[in-house]
Parts: C-alpha cells; sequence; structure tokens
C-alpha cells in the first residue's frame, strides 16, 4: 500500500524549481544590495554612507584605540577627484572598537563613489597594511532613485516642463489619461531599450553621436508603428481602445528627451529603462493628477474668461509648485 504522505512526483519537480527560483532570486537581491558596500581589505567588512557627512567602516575585529583617534590615518576624497581630499572632522571608535566613524567637515555626495584611505591599520599592536576602500550606495539605490527621481522628483511635466501639449490635450477625463498613460509608457519602454542599444553599438562605436536627434526620432516612429501593427493583429480588442493613443505618442517630446538622457549620462541598460519607466510612470501621474482636477472644474462656477485651457495652465502650474516640494529629496 503506497504511503499517503508521500509527495508525488510532478509536486516534488515543481517544489525543487520554485526553490531554485527562490534562491536564484535572493541571490539577485543580496548582490545588488551589497555590491556598493564590498571592500578590498580582508580585515574590513563593510563601509558605508551614513548621511552625506559620515562614513562608518566595520572591521572583522577590534581594532587599536589610539591608531583609530588620530585623524592623520585617514583621508576621504570622490573617486573621480582624487586630488581633492575631503576635510575630516573627526574619527570615533564604537565600544567594542570594531565600528569607526569617519565625520566630514562638508557634505558629500553620494551618487558619486567615494575612497576612503586607512593608513597602516593596527589591531592588537599588530599592522595590518593600508586599506583602500570603495564606498557607494547600493547599486539597487541606484535604480530606484533613478526611476523615482524620473517619477516624482524630476518629473518630466511638472519639472521639465515637457509634453505639454499632449498633456493638456488628453487630460480632461480620467479615462482618456489613463489610457494615454498606459500607451505611453508601453511605447517609451520598448523605444529606450531600442534607442540604448542602437546608441550603444552603433553610433557610439562609429563616431556618429551627433545623429542622435534623427536617429532616435527615426527610431521613435518604427516603434509607433510596429506597437500598433502587432496590437491590431494579435488584439484587436486592445487596439480599439488604445490604438487612438499612439498617434500623439510621437507628438510628445518627452519620448525623445529619454534617449537622449541616458545617451548623455552613459547609463547601461538597466538603468535606461528605469529611466524610461520613471518618464511613462510620471506622465501617467501628471495626466491622472490633472483629469482628476479638470472633471471636477467642469462643474465649477468659474469666470468664462478662465474657462478652458487658461485654468488648466493655472492648476497645472499649482501642480508644478507642488511638485518643486521634491527637489533635492534623496532616498539612498
Amino acid at each position: 500500500m503506497p504511503n499517503s504522505l508521500q509527495m508525488p512526483t510532478d509536486a516534488r519537480i515543481s517544489l525543487a524549481d520554485n526553490l531554485r527560483r527562490l534562491g536564484a532570486i535572493s541571490l539577485f537581491i543580496w548582490v545588488f544590495f551589497f555590491w556598493g558596500c564590498r571592500t578590498e581589505h580582508p580585515y574590513v567588512q563593510n563601509a558605508v554612507f551614513k548621511d552625506n557627512q559620515e562614513i562608518v567602516v566595520t572591521f572583522s575585529g577590534p581594532v587599536d584605540e589610539a591608531w583609530a583617534n588620530n585623524r592623520a590615518n585617514f583621508s576621504v576624497y570622490e573617486k573621480a577627484a582624487p586630488d581633492i581630499v575631503a576635510d575630516l572632522q573627526a574619527a570615533a571608535l564604537s565600544s567594542d572598537k570594531k565600528k569607526l566613524s569617519l565625520r566630514l567637515a562638508e557634505p558629500m555626495n553620494r551618487e558619486n563613489p567615494h575612497t576612503v584611505i586607512l593608513k597602516e591599520i593596527l589591531a592588537g599592536g599588530k599592522s595590518l597594511g593600508t586599506a583602500s576602500l570603495t564606498v557607494a550606495k547600493p547599486y539597487i539605490g541606484t535604480l530606484v532613485s533613478i526611476l523615482i527621481g524620473a517619477m516624482i522628483i524630476q518629473n518630466f511635466v511638472f519639472s521639465k516642463y515637457l509634453g505639454l501639449c499632449v498633456f493638456f490635450g488628453t487630460s480632461r477625463k480620467k479615462s482618456t489619461a489613463v489610457g494615454m498613460g498606459i500607451t505611453f509608457t508601453t511605447v517609451i519602454a520598448f523605444s529606450s531599450i531600442l534607442s540604448w542599444a542602437l546608441y550603444q553599438f552603433v553610433l557610439k562605436p562609429f563616431r556618429l553621436d551627433y545623429l542622435q536627434v534623427v536617429v532616435f526620432i527615426g527610431l521613435v516612429s518604427l516603434t509607433v508603428q510596429g506597437v500598433d501593427t502587432i496590437m491590431r493583429k494579435v488584439n484587436p480588442k486592445l487596439f480599439k481602445a488604445f490604438g487612438v493613443y499612439l498617434v500623439l505618442v510621437i507628438a510628445n517630446c518627452i519620448i525623445i528627451a529619454v534617449p537622449l538622457t541616458l545617451a548623455q549620462n552613459e547609463y547601461n541598460l538597466s538603468e535606461s529603462l528605469m529611466l524610461a519607466l520613471g518618464a511613462g510612470l510620471g506622465f501617467l501621474i501628471a495626466l491622472f493628477l490633472m483629469s482628476s482636477v479638470r472633471e471636477r472644474i467642469e462643474f465649477a462656477n468659474i469666470p468664462q474668461s478662465f474657462r478652458g485651457l487658461p485654468i488648466a495652465f493655472i492648476v497645472a502650474g499649482l501642480f508644478a509648485l507642488s511638485f518643486m516640494g521634491f527637489s533635492g529629496m534623496s532616498l539612498f
């Protein structure tokens, strides 16, 4: 008689597959979170930014207090500018002598990686050599910063005032705004990936950077036509719902600004995708907010001279002032 508690073969295979996927995802997250905290010395566990003026170095064991209190043993500078050494205000060692806090006199730009030099580390009276540590925010933080930055902090509509013609034309109703936002986000994601590949493997190697604008405009038009054809054949209902907005995507200057931005900043594929998604979702948020207000304005008692675009410009200006409150915000 077979054991009733025995797991079926298919279930065991499915469980093993799920465990492998979970392990791969965990490894991916671990690498992303700790990639910016790696060190180049065996006695140093990690070196991280605590805030804009402090770096914390964690050792594997205790270090000598006299060595840690001597600020001359440490130097900090941006990796891209090694000649400009930061002014060290204080150096403090924790009670267990395993954490060293380096306080700088002026704020650091945590967007750029920094180098920390620890001269002749002393532990138990023995010299462990000089350590050169790279301190950078985790790579996942860079990706999230690009996404949130394009979506909210540097919103292309309310901060850079791009895409206003399509923005005012499609923000009268929520249904129209959501449809345009979803279509735009989809198209800009595809076009940005293609633009990145074309720039990195064709324009840049052959020194054709001066053709960026012309090539990106043509690529956007090709992407829109491709999405239009695929949507028409694969899902006619979806095409009927969103197909009318595809033509308007070409008229949106944000879809050209994103490829130019990723080319200028030399973003890789992941960063380019985050920028595109952030720009698309930011445009969707702007459309939804504006359409929500404009639907209510239709029933408001507004002077005749302010009806239509005048009051829409005033509302957009108020939203722009509100989004200025996010300026300078840093998540990582």
